[in-house]
């Protein structure tokens, strides 16, 4: 769950929440990235890099690269995550019904997932070089209990849904049903997986919901750095086949995230800024 920081910065708890501050971790920006091996440094940008020298030859690896902006394209996506005097990223709102959420005219995101899929740690991820974004994660899973909106500028508005699964807030689908099938702003739908557990049947059911009502949507394997490669590998194939065979309004490429090691941040940062219409990608996509 996701708050913006309004006490004093040296006090840093607030009841049974943990405070994490961003402002020094040092794999935030690009511009750090770029001083690590070469290795190192492309496995962070485009992780599924890491996995290739595992793939058969069989394997069109296109497939895995439909989205792969440059190092140029990457770094103007990041000035949109930073913040300015004129360009303030910010807590909005919270809302638990229709009635009750923000009318904003600017692109919207939402990212869904089950509870403990490591939602607030991706969106903490994200705003990691917004140090004014206090972001609190719980070690208690199904926490997020509302829509909780955060503003990017007048660039787009990023929403943290409520987990699903058996931590879900009673009133879930009460709540999120006629978000998606009503928000007429919303522009695509982050939709988390694990990657130590993969697609689980609340998943197969979140899928659904979006294909019902034509929603584009992106499939994003968290956790990467917990999950051996072999593993990963299997997952992503299987994703894969999953996205081709299975969907219709999905994109085809899934993400590969890891929050702690910053893993496909700066690529997941570059997909949104492009799908809210905020970056135009000059290299060509396949």
């Amino acid at each position: 769950m996701l708050r913006i920081k309004a006490l004093p910065l040296l006090q840093t708890h607030i009841s049974c929440w943990p405070l994490v501050l961003q402002r020094g971790h040092r794999l935030a920006s690009i511009k750090h990235v770029c001083l690590l091996p070469e290795r190192r440094r492309q496995g962070l940008l485009y992780p599924f890099s890491g996995l290739v020298e595992h793939l058969s030859s069989q394997v069109n690896q296109t497939e895995f690269n439909i989205f792969h902006p440059s190092l140029e394209e990457l770094r103007q996506a990041e000035t949109l995550f930073t913040p300015s005097s004129k360009h303030v990223i910010d807590y909005s709102t919270s809302a638990v019904r229709m009635e009750h959420v923000p009318i904003l005219k600017q692109p919207e995101v939402c990212f869904m997932g089950r509870s403990n899929v490591g939602k607030s740690s991706l969106i903490r991820a994200l705003f990691s070089l917004a140090p004014e974004v206090d972001v609190r994660v719980s070690k208690t899973p199904g926490h997020t209990k509302k829509l909780n909106f955060f503003t990017v500028g007048k660039a787009f508005t990023l929403v943290d849904m409520p987990g699903y699964g058996h931590m879900a807030p009673r009133d879930f689908v009460d709540m999120v049903e006629p978000y998606l099938q009503e928000r007429q702003n919303l522009v695509r739908t982050f939709l988390l997986v694990d990657g130590g557990a993969g697609l689980q049947k609340a998943d197969l059911v979140a899928v659904e919901m979006c294909q019902e009502f034509n929603l584009p949507f992106v499939l994003v394997v968290t956790k990467i750095d917990r999950t051996r490669q072999g593993a990963l590998l299997a997952l992503v194939l299987q994703l894969r086949d999953f996205i081709k065979n299975q969907t219709s309004t999905c994109f085809p490429q899934p993400f590969l995230v890891s929050s702690v090691q910053f893993s496909g941040i700066y690529l997941l940062r570059c997909f949104i800024a492009h799908v809210t219409g905020n970056l135009q990608l000059t290299t060509k996509q396949l």
